[in-house]
Parts: structure tokens; C-alpha cells; sequence
């Protein structure tokens, strides 16, 4: 972690409740892209180190869930979880950031802290956190960093809690399509060979894969050419 780069190191004083924000699934293919929070008081801060909480995906699957039962005993958690039509509708309208800042600071108004640490999602962490402070609503400061998951262990807390109830996601449609269909994402061969075959075997895009990707182009099966016969009455 940096020199300095301490939820102590910018202001917050003993007794304060500290939230971290993070988000999984972005950039995904397949499942919801998931925001999660994790709320502890300043006090035990340093619980959080001994515990390894850290950026999500510096652990692997085993470790981020047991990290995850160790948070439930430290603070609170909470997630939200936003189905691909829901972000594809969001990207369309060129307001993915939008989404997610809403989201964010739905997170804040639920679990009420003194100061809320987010993973900037903006190109401007500035701009971003101010966004967020507007509809997070008086009395909570916002602070918004890149890769805060990474320098603070409140947000890497938080990313954890996001990444474990998003893998959690995947494995339910695992369950349920009785199939492996990877990681998710689309730098995953598996990913993409499992969506290209679910598409050319169906009329309508399923509504557990992301349609607005530029992955999602390559992906498509081709459409079938038509002919003039196929404008014949």
C-alpha cells in the first residue's frame, strides 16, 4: 500500500463508520455486473489487514470466500446486483457511469457512513466521486480513487464482497444451464465458444449474456442472406 494510503490518512477520525465500494462484472459477457460495499467501524480498520482483505483478484476463488465469512464477523455487507438488460440499456444510452454511480451511492443511503471509500469507475476520480456525493446526500464524505481496491483495504473489502456474490451468480447459471460456460468474460475462449453456440441455437439473445459489448459482434452467428424470394408476398 502506498505511504499514506490509509482511510486515516484522509481524515477519518476514531468511531467513524468507514464503507468501501467496489464493483465485479464490468467488462463481462455473461452474468450481472455486481457493486458490492462493505461497512466496518474505523476502530477495527486494522482488522481488515490481519484478516487479508485486499484486491479481489490478487486471491483466488478459496481464499476470497473465506475473506468474505471474515468480513460477516468484522462489519457489514451489502451488494447490488444489475442484470445484463439493465447495463446494456445503460450503455446504450452512453450512461454506464451514470449506473454505477447511482448504484454506488444507493449503497452509501443504505449503510450510512461517516466516509465512503469507491473504486473511481470515471476516467476523472474526481468528477466521479463528486457525482456520487450529490445523490449519496449530506453528511458523508466521498472519497474517489483509481485503483482504491488495491490501495485501501476497505474498498479491496469491498471488492471482495462484490467478486465472491458475483462468482456466486455465475455458479447458480451454471447450475441451472447445466453447463461450464467460463468466467464470464470475454478474454475467456470458453466464454466466447459457450455464447456463440447458445446464440445459434436460439431466436433471442438469452437474457444472461451482456448484447452490448463489441465482443458481442464477433460473437453473433452470421444472419442468413435473403433473397428476393424472401420478399415475396
Amino acid at each position: 500500500m502506498p505511504h499514506g494510503a490509509s482511510p486515516r490518512g484522509e481524515g477519518t477520525t476514531a468511531l467513524e463508520r468507514v464503507l468501501g465500494i467496489d464493483e465485479a462484472g464490468r467488462g463481462s459477457l455473461v452474468g450481472p455486473l455486481v457493486v458490492g460495499a462493505f461497512c466496518i467501524a474505523s476502530d477495527r480498520l486494522d482488522d481488515l489487514v490481519e484478516l487479508g482483505a485486499k484486491d479481489s483478484k490478487l486471491l483466488t476463488p478459496a481464499a476470497r470466500e473465506k475473506v468474505y465469512d471474515g468480513l460477516a464477523q468484522l462489519g457489514t455487507l451489502a451488494h447490488v446486483a444489475l442484470a445484463p438488460r439493465v447495463v446494456d440499456l445503460s450503455v446504450a444510452r452512453g450512461k454506464l457511469n451514470a449506473l454505477e454511480v447511482e448504484t454506488f451511492a444507493r449503497l452509501i443511503r443504505q449503510l450510512g457512513p461517516d466516509v465512503a471509500y469507491v473504486d473511481a469507475c470515471d476516467t476523472n476520480q474526481w468528477r466521479f466521486g463528486l457525482r456520487v456525493g450529490r445523490l449519496a446526500g449530506a453528511g458523508v464524505r466521498v472519497i474517489a480513487r483509481h485503483h482504491a481496491d488495491r490501495d485501501y483495504p476497505i474498498v479491496g473489502a469491498a471488492s471482495i464482497v462484490a467478486k465472491v456474490r458475483r462468482d456466486r451468480a455465475l455458479a447458480r447459471l451454471r447450475q441451472s444451464l447445466g453447463a461450464d460456460l467460463g468466467s464470464g468474460y470475454p478474454s475467456d475462449p470458453k466464454t466466447v465458444e459457450f455464447v456463440r453456440a447458445a446464440l445459434a441455437s436460439r431466436a433471442t439473445t438469452p437474457s444472461w449474456v451482456r448484447g452490448s459489448w463489441t465482443t458481442m459482434q464477433r460473437v453473433k452467428p452470421p444472419r442468413p442472406a435473403r433473397t428476393l424470394d424472401s420478399f415475396a408476398p
